[in-house]
């Protein structure tokens, strides 16, 4: 039986670090009292062994590495940017250059979202880590830009605009499960096409284990289990840009305390959505992502033992094979082997519930993007 969940700092009262054992702890982290010093150092360790690759042994003078960080301005993204920040200044303190670069880069979807943070908070990114590169890209411009899946690169983009064509394809959407879905496929397909066009060797997502609880189960509830090999672990992907999760071993609530803890704090750089309430199963506009990204939140608190057990099982996942000349998804770019497009393609007892009958579907859509787009629809060029 879970017992009173008991505040980390009120846990805290009274006991020293156990790490350094002169100060007072400030917070109890997996059992483990940590001072506030202590804990930031806990926070950024966890994130920087995670990016041993990059190191300054691994670079050479004459060509520093290019790292992509999209970002959302979420905490997660937000701490790993501020981790990496203060990596790279040890990096030149220590041997007058650094390993890497980073390109930041966020997907402007406030044309199409509600809830999309307002851009402006870029320039307060800019304006408190000055030393990278900053980005701002509508998402429009994921269908103006040949996709970085496609087999052939010589593709002619359409040039009449695009914005009015990618709300018209939104709103034929037939729930706030699939726009969802969408979104998020979309805004990656147009990172990792950004990434190529940038010379980026690699995609640094700020997912923490929270996170990836969250998207193990609900992609594989929206039908896209084959590809969670290549959207929760670190390595290569079938787009050909590496992805990688400094994050990985850290809970939200973690990254929400170190952010706040770090002087000055993160908390103004930070978008936090306006709070809608308990999350409602019966709500129209409630997405699989909304239940999953409650109930993690909620099982991190006292047994988060069982996030970091689904991330682990679901690590040991390996990725389906495939060829460079499989055929991709028209809107994920994911391979799909033989060409089994759509829902019926896959075989077993599948009901379509947009009525798509074999041979009906007008786009070639793996699985799980068959789902979230009804029958008949096209995408915008």
């Amino acid at each position: 039986m879970p017992g009173k969940h008991v505040p980390q700092d009120a846990a805290a009262a009274g006991q020293l670090c156990r790490r350094c054992r002169t100060s007072e702890a400030s917070l109890v982290v997996r059992t483990e009292p940590l001072c506030r010093d202590c804990f930031i150092r806990y926070v950024s360790t966890k994130a920087v062994k995670r990016m041993e690759s990059f190191r300054v042994r691994h670079s050479t003078p004459d060509q520093t590495r290019k790292l992509l960080l999209p970002m959302s301005f979420g905490v997660s993204s937000v701490t790993l940017l501020h981790i990496l920040d203060y990596q790279l200044k040890n990096q030149t303190a220590k041997t007058g250059r650094t390993g890497f670069q980073l390109l930041v880069v966020h997907i402007d979807t406030s044309a199409v979202e509600k809830n999309a943070p307002d851009p402006s908070f870029m320039s307060k990114l800019q304006a408190r880590f000055k030393d990278h590169s900053y980005a701002t890209v509508p998402l429009k411009d994921v269908f103006e830009t040949p996709s970085s899946y496609s087999n052939d690169q010589n593709i002619e983009v359409d040039p009449t605009p695009t914005s009015d064509q990618l709300s018209t394809f939104l709103a034929t959407l037939p729930s706030a499960t699939a726009l969802a879905d969408v979104l998020s496929t979309l805004r990656t397909r147009l990172l990792v096409a950004y990434a190529r066009q940038h010379g980026c060797e690699a995609i640094l997502w700020g997912d923490s284990t929270t996170r990836l609880a969250e998207k193990t189960l609900s992609e594989t509830a929206k039908g896209r289990g084959f590809a969670l090999p290549w959207s929760i672990a670190d390595g290569q992907t079938p787009a050909g840009i590496p992805s990688n999760y400094p994050l990985r071993d850290l809970l939200k609530k973690e990254l929400t305390s170190h952010a706040n803890f770090v002087n000055p704090p993160l908390t103004e750089v930070v978008y936090a959505p306006e709070p809608t309430g308990p999350v409602s199963t019966s709500s129209k506009t409630t997405t699989i992502d909304d239940l999953m990204k409650a109930y993690f939140e909620s099982v991190e608190e006292n047994y988060p033992s069982i996030v970091a057990n689904v991330v682990r099982t679901a690590t040991k996942l390996d990725a389906a094979k495939f060829e460079e000349g499989d055929e991709r998804c028209s809107l994920c770019g994911m391979p799909v082997p033989d060409g089994k497009f759509g829902i019926h393609g896959w075989g077993g007892d599948q009901h379509d519930v947009q009525g798509v009958s074999p041979g009906e579907q007008t786009e070639a859509l793996c699985y799980g993007c068959t789902r979230s787009v009804p029958k008949g629809t096209t995408l915008p060029s």
